[in-house]
């Protein structure tokens, strides 16, 4: 049993280690563990929260570092299949002294992408408080897709709210029209959802961020929170009664990798809430772990436990909103 559930694909990802190199060009790599619901359960362990994460790896070298790599961040590996007809993804990432970095994917057909709805654990849901999904897996194949509305109806006939992050990558989609459709019929099976403000534009067509939660308020009477990321800014909540607010961002000292600064956003919500915080102090929350995770080169070794996150939050400078 365990506060989050979470299922997804574990990605090994080769970090470059030469600044400003492509892919192509680069030769020094460093390996981590990596994938979007990986990062939260990483990040909620590391705050105290415990987490079950149901996926698939491969029987080789990659799935062992996978299940070994999780367990000793204390994320629960039980539910792991092991897939020996399929290999473990893999992602690589460039090494940028600005913007982004450019990301490459070895994914297609992965152990995770054949999960089945057949293969998930008679899990006890008793304890949890929170289920974690994203529209990344939703993407991964339409086996996936399969396996994670099985998972949501169960979820739903044990009553466990739901946190939903698009997580937008639209190379895993065959266009956009689909995967804007998929994933808002996703978000309507969820309590709180959370995208940042280009997604929800993409998603919704709304603007503006009152818009785009009253979109997901509109479209599914499930949804009882939006939460939209605005970068370095800040981030925007809504409640379906009405309160909301706009909560200013950290300043980064340094910007090392953005990739993961969203998945820190959403676990600081998430475990604000089950702390008992406010909507507006688990959204500063979301804001200050998604600014530490941009000054690691690892998707979420920035993340803090509870006494780096209580220090950053009471000095670190907030943002001009």
């Amino acid at each position: 049993m365990a506060e989050i559930v979470t299922i997804g694909e574990p990605l090994v990802l080769f970090a470059s280690e030469d600044e400003d190199q492509s892919l192509a060009q680069a030769t020094h790599f460093h390996k981590y563990l990596a994938g979007a619901e990986v990062n939260v359960a990483v990040g909620a362990t590391r705050l105290g929260h415990s987490v079950d994460y149901l996926t698939a790896v491969g029987a080789g070298p990659n799935g062992e570092f996978i299940t070994q790599a999780l367990a000793s961040r204390g994320i629960e590996t039980d539910h792991i299949a092991v897939d020996s007809a399929h290999w473990t993804g893999v992602m690589f990432k460039q090494k940028t002294s600005v913007g982004d970095p450019a990301t490459f994917y070895m994914r297609q057909d992965s152990a995770a992408a054949n999960l089945t709805a057949a293969q998930l654990p008679a899990l006890d849901l008793t304890a949890t408080r929170f289920a974690h999904l994203t529209g990344i897996y939703a993407g991964v194949s339409a086996t996936s897709r399969q396996t994670l509305k099985a998972l949501i109806t169960r979820l739903h006939q044990a009553n466990v709210p739901i946190s939903f992050d698009p997580n937008l990558r639209p190379a895993l989609w065959p266009d956009e029209a689909v995967m804007r459709q998929t994933l808002n019929r996703l978000a309507q099976e969820a309590t709180l959802v959370l995208p940042g403000l280009k997604e929800g534009r993409t998603l919704t067509g709304a603007q503006t961020p009152a818009a785009i939660a009253q979109f997901y308020f509109d479209q599914s009477s499930r949804t009882q929170v939006v939460v939209i990321k605005l970068g370095s800014r800040g981030a925007y909540f809504q409640t379906r009664e009405g309160a909301h607010g706009t909560v200013p961002g950290f300043v980064a000292d340094r910007v090392v990798d953005t990739v993961g600064a969203g998945d820190g956003f959403a676990l600081g919500v998430l475990t604000g809430r089950l702390e008992g915080l406010d909507w507006a102090a688990a959204t500063e929350r979301g804001n200050a772990i998604g600014a530490l995770g941009v000054q690691s080169p690892s998707d979420n070794d920035g993340y803090p436990d509870q006494a780096g996150l209580t220090q950053f939050i009471k000095t670190a400078t907030r943002a001009v909103v």
